[in-house]
């Protein structure tokens, strides 16, 4: 008697609407499979025409596509002898439903439509797709012809239902319904079912790898079984990095851990598991075992094959593991990277221009480049072919080997340090020791002449010339100014990032890096059309606190040890003149906050989901040793203030990696208004009132 079972998971780099890449991507997981011993091989949700299709969900174009690839992947004598299930869209009577394909041997098993959608935060799946609520109900779907000429089936089941091989008893789930509080794993668990597969497009976010593996385990420990979780991984167009994390649990433990973060297009994972330990496991479990006898039953499609041989018991199972997780400096250093680096390979561009100032945001990008390239040349030296092929396309050179990150950095990443009359020399040293640790290619410019000349056609035009306010110039002249310095940076660098490559004898063009952050994005402390702007900002989704922290981590690990005086110098725009050559100007003195602060604001307007008053209440408490009531009070309506005034400076700002919940992406993230009234006169009165409360009751505690 057969007891055994060799399965198999995956996490695929799809690309929405690649269908000739995500085809050949789909074979590759199922020919490793099949080489390891599995006879199941679970693929990631929408896997056919990958997830990030958006509104292109709406065309007949994509249904069809997807058809054609299932026809082509069931008439494949590569896809025989090994359970399939692939992850497409579907349309059951004029219903779009978000599905997964099971099929055998040329024959659908069953189409299982998604159950729960996920419809929060950067998911909008209720947009595209019908949630299927006739639980455990199965009907019949007709196939199209195309599909009927391979299969010879007129129609397949279509629902809500398990599959009962001849040695164990299946039942899916798709991402979302992983996470909901009625879970299916709970009630197919109780009705027999001892194999759980999961098919997710679950996207990074910085410490969200522990929920996941939780969410997983827990979900055997409970109720014993295995779960099979599958994850797309990579850049499928969007500003999501799926990360992977493909793993295999059983009763509690984990046996299998697929990579978090890698330039592997393709990760198969395979555990062999005794389904006995499953049986044993759930004999105690007295609980489970009362709830059995009520529990309504799942319809259940006969299959006549077996994961298991008839001969296995030499067969070694595989042991538990311990999830090795990376921390949120390492996530900072890989995810960013791969997302770079998919998004490079597939815009054909030539590398990346980056202004450089010798602050913070611009380093921390530039150490996330510089990680990028590490990956590159570790990939390489792995062996990964089409990561070898990528970059020998994008640096023009057929023969080119990456072996140092340095090198390999001098090719992708054109730094420049945008000098003006407002500059210190210190943030010029800064700047220059950064780009020779990294070996950026790196250039200077000032731009002072383009500032001058702008200014002399404003003043032809006016008869007027604004001054800076240390020179008796108004608060608007001073600000002008300031833009207009800022708004030339942006200028200049698209115009080098399209020649630069041209005057160094290269084909092809640079993509410029943007590199605000999320405090200074939540605060609208940056220009519209600054340096902000870019192409893409690897570091938009990380708030400054976890930036420091994160060139901390490169100072130790990578030994870039000029980021020591970048991290302990203050903060500075320097776009108002030097003192006696001196930065007078400062970030938190200009914005009239801390980025400490900041980043306490902003995880308390998105996470907590506060406005003014619960904002108040919260800080009013936090800070009660160092601020009194009528100090937070004016803090929380100055960030308000600021934070309303500025939000229209989100609509335009570049595309970011999403790295946290606390980003306040305007695109799908963090959807508001963008114009508000800015005096919040009914909320700034309550707090008001708590603040004369608060007094009264001081003074009556101290009569």
């Amino acid at each position: 008697m057969g007891r055994t079972v060799t399965v198999a998971t995956c996490a695929l780099n799809q690309w929405a609407l690649d269908f000739d890449g995500n085809v050949e991507r789909i074979f590759k997981s199922i020919e490793i499979a099949k080489e390891k011993g599995a006879r199941y091989r679970l693929g990631p949700e929408l896997e056919i025409c990958g997830y990030g299709c958006s509104d292109h969900y709406y065309e007949s174009d994509i249904l069809l596509h997807s058809f054609q690839v299932l026809a082509k992947l069931l008439e494949s004598p590569d896809t025989q002898d090994i359970i399939c299930d692939i992850g497409m869209p579907i349309m059951h009577r004029n219903v779009r439903y978000n599905c997964r394909v099971i099929f055998l041997n040329k024959k659908i098993l069953l189409i299982r439509p998604k159950i729960a959608l996920a419809n929060s935060g950067n998911y909008r799946e209720m947009r595209w797709f019908t949630p299927w609520n006739r639980l455990r109900h199965v009907e019949e779907y007709f196939l199209p012809r195309m599909i009927q000429e391979i299969t010879a089936q007129e129609s397949v089941p279509f629902g809500d239902a398990v599959l009962a091989t001849l040695d164990t008893c299946i039942g899916t789930e798709i991402c979302e319904e992983l996470w909901i509080p009625t879970s299916p794993h709970i009630e197919m668990g109780i009705d027999g079912v001892e194999i759980f597969t999961n098919s997710s497009a679950s996207h990074h976010v910085l410490r969200k790898a522990h929920t996941r593996v939780e969410l997983v385990n827990s979900a055997t420990a409970k109720n014993g079984g295995i779960y099979i979780l599958a994850n797309q991984k990579g850049c499928d167009g969007d500003r999501l990095y799926y990360d992977g994390c493909a793993m295999i649990s059983m009763n509690g433990a984990t046996v299998a851990q697929g990579h978090q973060f890698s330039l592997d297009d393709i990760e198969v994972l395979v555990a062999t598991l005794d389904l006995e330990d499953v049986r044993s496991y759930r004999a105690e479990i007295l609980s489970r075992n009362l709830a059995a006898s009520k529990v309504t039953p799942y319809p259940r499609i006969k299959v006549n094959f077996a994961l298991s041989s008839s001969d296995d018991i030499c067969i070694p199972t595989s042991e538990s593991i311990q999830w090795k997780y990376h921390s949120p400096e390492e996530e900072i250093s890989l995810g960013p990277a791969c997302w770079l680096w998919d998004y490079l390979r597939c815009s054909k561009q030539g590398g990346f221009f980056l202004p450089l100032s010798g602050g913070v945001d611009s380093s921390a990008a530039a150490c996330i480049v510089y990680s990028m390239c590490l990956q590159i040349c570790h990939a390489v030296k792995n062996g990964n072919q089409t990561v070898l092929d990528d970059i020998r396309r994008i640096v023009n050179d057929e023969m080119y080997i990456p072996k140092e990150a340095q090198e390999l950095c001098g090719r992708l990443l054109t730094t420049c340090y945008m000098a003006s009359e407002n500059s210190s020399q210190d943030t010029y040293d800064r700047a220059k020791s950064l780009a020779e640790e990294i070996g950026s290619y790196h250039i200077n410019v000032n731009i002072d002449g383009a500032v001058k000349a702008i200014l002399w056609i404003f003043s032809t035009v006016t008869g007027r010339s604004p001054q800076y306010q240390v020179h008796g110039g108004s608060t608007r002249e001073n600000l002008a100014l300031q833009n207009l310095q800022a708004r030339i940076r942006m200028v200049i660098g698209y115009l080098f990032a399209q020649l630069c490559l041209w005057t160094r004898g290269l084909p092809g063009g640079l993509l410029v890096l943007g590199t605000a952050n999320v405090d200074e994005s939540l605060r609208g402390y940056f220009t519209k059309y600054d340096c902000s702007s870019g192409d893409i900002n690897p570091i938009g989704g990380i708030s400054k606190t976890d930036l420091k922290c994160f060139m901390q981590y490169c100072i130790e690990n990578f030994q870039l040890t000029s980021l020591e005086s970048i991290i302990s110098a203050p903060p500075t725009a320097e776009l108002e003149p030097l003192q006696k050559g001196n930065v007078t100007q400062m970030d938190e003195v200009d914005m009239g906050m801390t980025y400490a602060e900041l980043s306490i604001y902003g995880k308390l307007r998105k996470i907590a989901k506060a406005g003014p008053y619960t904002m108040f209440c919260k800080v009013v408490t936090m800070w009660k040793e160092i601020c009194s009531p009528r100090e937070v009070a004016s803090k929380v309506k100055h960030f308000f203030q600021m934070y309303s005034i500025n939000r229209h400076k989100m609509t335009t700002l570049t595309p970011s990696y999403h790295a946290a919940n606390y980003s306040p992406d305007d695109n799908r993230f963090d959807l508001r208004p963008f114009l508000y009234n800015s005096a919040w006169s009914w909320q700034f009165r309550c707090i008001d009132e708590q603040v004369r409360i608060n007094l009264f009751m001081l003074c009556a505690v101290c009569v």
